[in-house]
């Protein structure tokens, strides 16, 4: 990308160079909080690159509306193309399952069965389109407890039962179990690391369409107490940002879980701080 042709001023198009940002497209995709990190540019500076940045990539692309782009299923196919649960019941209330773009965050009780859908997805994702899948595989993200592996046993024992819309050669011949990778993320900068470093590789590889964690919630909960708010939103934000990053990139759904409490004082709904 040439930087001279945006209407910015010497010190930006330096630190951009220097950042080594190749395309208005990724500083779009970039928070606020990341770009400034990224390019140690000051506030003001970062806003100006952003909205420069979206007037020159509008110049280079039709304007359409929400409207036209809920409509028209054959332009944009990504935007409305779902992941199958592999449950008619819940396909349908969902509209065909859950947008392959972007974060979707499944939130309950303890017990309620969210880890069970979120393991129905890690196989549902490896089926082909056909069958409501993406042909790939999973990124199974712990933060909490240890991975469900006895019940991710049952569940591929029972998929002939559960998938009656797939042949059951079908079904033989995916290795569901070698398909789905296991993370293990004790602290924030564990699950940092995870997203930033190890997901890219998978997601370029095409090894991996889905991306699973349970939970974000629950680090945030344990590192930040009440008082820090701002920097836990901060934080939250961040994180966000580099998982739409990557779903956008790859159109790969990210689905998150994240458990309830009694206590509503405060939300533990890291979609509601996100503004997804």
């Amino acid at each position: 990308m040439d930087w001279e042709q945006l209407d910015l001023n010497p010190q930006v198009k330096a630190a951009l160079n220097k950042a080594n940002i190749k395309s208005v497209e990724d500083i779009l995709s970039y928070s606020v909080v990341d770009l400034q990190r990224i390019t140690q540019l000051s506030i003001p500076d970062v806003h100006s690159l952003q909205k420069a940045s979206a007037v020159t990539l509008q110049k280079d692309k039709k304007e359409i509306t929400a409207l036209q782009l809920y409509r028209d299923k054959a332009g944009f196919p990504s935007q409305h193309q779902k992941l199958s649960l592999g449950c008619s019941i819940l396909n349908n209330f969902l509209r065909g399952g859950i947008p392959i773009i972007g974060l979707t965050e499944l939130a309950g009780e303890s017990s309620a069965g969210k880890s069970q859908i979120a393991l129905q997805l890690c196989l549902s994702v490896q089926y082909s389109a056909e069958y409501g899948g993406l042909g790939a595989g999973a990124v199974y993200i712990c933060t909490e407890d240890a991975f469900p592996s006895k019940r991710l046993q049952q569940l591929i024992k029972s998929q002939h039962k559960l998938r009656s819309d797939v042949p059951v050669d079908i079904i033989r011949n995916i290795r569901f179990g070698d398909s789905i990778f296991i993370e293990h993320a004790a602290d924030i900068d564990m699950l940092t690391d995870c997203i930033s470093k190890k997901l890219p590789i998978l997601l370029r590889r095409g090894q991996i369409r889905l991306i699973v964690i349970d939970s974000i919630a629950a680090l945030f909960r344990c590192e930040f107490t009440a008082k820090d708010a701002a920097l836990k939103a901060k934080h939250l934000q961040s994180l966000g940002a580099k998982l739409h990053h990557l779903s956008t990139c790859f159109t790969a759904p990210v689905f998150c879980i994240n458990q309830v409490t009694d206590t509503m004082k405060e939300t533990d709904s890291v979609l509601s701080h996100l503004g997804y």
